[in-house]
């Protein structure tokens, strides 16, 4: 009897947790009686009944607690798919939404870039049309501006003035060498000429 004790205490305190739930039934103890005679097997048989009902009892109590978290693992695993496919379909729609903000912003930056060239040229056409409206019409302002002055010029002016506007730059560019040694000995004999 002592062993069955023993056994279902080790049983249940190293394999499960036992929550009681239900109280259990108490059976009296024996009572022996008072005369000289003792009946030690209807002793024995009832301690064996009372233990047999307690083993029953704590057996129900741990199948039952056992049947519950089951059903809690279940709930749980059920919950664990209904929120990974949630967090998939989550991520899914994110990822679209991802896709379609990059997608956006690569147009939006080919949209400016666009623009950006766009302006530029607009831009680099007009200082051209400016620059060559200015250059036309530069000579015409420099003499406007001299008139405006009204400063007469002197004959020494005029002739400076008159030899500049006719002196045109030597292209030494695209001579070679004996072409080179020839404006060399021209530009020294103009050299003497203007000194003397």
């Amino acid at each position: 009897m002592m062993i069955i004790t023993d056994l279902l205490f080790h049983y249940f305190s190293e394999n499960t947790r036992i929550l009681c739930c239900e109280p259990l039934t108490q059976l009296g103890a024996p009572k022996i009686p008072e005369g000289e005679r003792v009946d030690f097997d209807d002793i024995h048989r009832k301690r064996m009944e009372k233990d047999l009902l307690e083993l029953q009892t704590l057996i129900e109590v741990h199948f039952e607690q056992r049947k519950k978290e089951e059903e809690e693992l279940i709930g749980l695993k059920a919950r664990i798919e209904s929120r990974r496919a949630e967090r998939a379909e989550q991520q899914r729609v994110r990822a679209e939404k991802e896709r379609d903000r990059q997608t956006r912003i690569a147009e939006e930056r080919q949209r400016k870039e666009d623009e950006e060239a766009k302006k530029r040229a607009d831009d680099e056409a007009k200082k051209k049309k400016v620059l060559s409206n200015m250059g036309a019409h530069f000579g015409g302002f420099l003499a406007k501006a001299e008139q405006k002055r009204g400063k007469r010029q002197t004959a020494r002016e005029i002739k400076k003035k008159t030899l500049a506007e006719r002196r045109k730059p030597l292209a030494i560019e695209s001579l070679k060498e004996d072409g080179l040694r020839s404006v060399k000995a021209f530009t020294g004999l103009h050299f003497y000429l203007a000194t003397c």
